[in-house]
């Protein structure tokens, strides 16, 4: 008779582990040292999965620990959890209450394991997102600028966005000779950018925040990269869909993607045409259409025998 999986539920914080299991709920230094006391006491349940949720990386050690010793371990969203927490009544909050809760997720709803880190992909996530940070920076510095006449602290911030842009550009070298010195990242990244309105810096982008691109189904997603519009509707009401949640670095990067390909993307030209004829406003017409560049894109990193468009 197989033995059942024992949920085990982890509360991450900065210094410690609070760990719940089978009716037990122990605490764990978040170090290397605990990481590795927490490891030898799991080994004492049996057949085990445990569930995390993602802390900002207060996570990334331990979780780095449960892949060095095989053991299955998904990392999930915070809201989904607390959402769970909340249909199931428990509204208080505290260490021992939210991994219980994280236990019970893992039981009620099973997420896939997440998988060990390549370490290309680890780099290239660091790379993506430093490069999306200094230009938000080098952004908002702008835009101080343009109210700013004093010429000494005009001098001082116009160094600093050219230091942003610096070193921009020296993220997106790195990130382009990372990409072409991985085969596997090198074959997706031509893909993605072999259909009309994906670029270099936007592929770089699915490849690192949507990993997974190639495996969803067309409904995943589209709710992955919060483009799936929601129903509003209540007995005889009829409310209007709107589309969001997800990973809204992805919807984001899609947005001058999208731009571009209505106009010189032939398939997104007609679709975004047929969708204001309709009536549609602009705004409602480009999520549309991200979100069918987006589909187009997850199929054709899943099949080899289709054709960009």
């Amino acid at each position: 008779m197989k033995a059942s999986v024992v949920q085990v539920g982890i509360d991450v914080a900065k210094a410690d582990l609070q760990v719940a299991a089978g009716g037990q709920n122990l605490r764990f230094a978040n170090t290397p040292a605990g990481h590795h006391q927490l490891i030898a006491w799991l080994g004492t349940l049996g057949p085990i999965h445990v569930v995390l949720e993602a802390t900002g990386g207060y996570e990334n050690q331990l979780l780095g620990a449960l892949h060095a010793a095989a053991i299955p371990v998904s990392r999930v969203n915070p809201r989904r959890v607390r959402d769970f927490a909340k249909a199931s009544g428990r509204l208080a909050k505290t260490d021992k209450i939210d991994a219980a809760v994280l236990a019970d997720f893992g039981a009620a709803l099973p997420s896939r394991p997440t998988l060990p880190p390549d370490p290309a992909m680890t780099r290239l996530v660091a790379w993506v997102r430093t490069r999306a940070q200094l230009l938000a920076q080098g952004a908002a510095l702008e835009n101080q600028l343009e109210h700013l006449t004093d010429r000494v602290a005009r001098g001082c911030l116009l160094e600093l966005v050219r230091a942003c842009e610096v070193r921009v550009a020296r993220l997106e070298k790195a990130i382009a000779g990372l990409i072409s010195s991985h085969p596997l990242l090198a074959a997706r990244h031509q893909k993605l950018v072999a259909v009309r309105g994906i670029g270099p810096i936007t592929a770089a982008l699915l490849l690192a925040e949507l990993p997974e691109l190639g495996t969803f189904s067309k409904s995943e997603v589209a709710a992955m990269a919060g483009l799936a519009p929601r129903n509003r509707d209540s007995g005889q009401f009829r409310g209007q869909r709107h589309a969001g949640g997800g990973r809204a670095t992805v919807r984001t990067g899609l947005w001058m993607p999208t731009l571009v390909a209505v106009q010189h993307n032939p398939v997104l030209k007609a679709h975004y045409q047929h969708l204001r004829a309709k009536g549609k406003p602009a705004k409602v017409a480009l999520v549309a259409c991200a979100r069918k560049l987006l589909i187009h894109l997850n199929a054709l990193l899943k099949s080899p025998l289709l054709s960009p468009c």
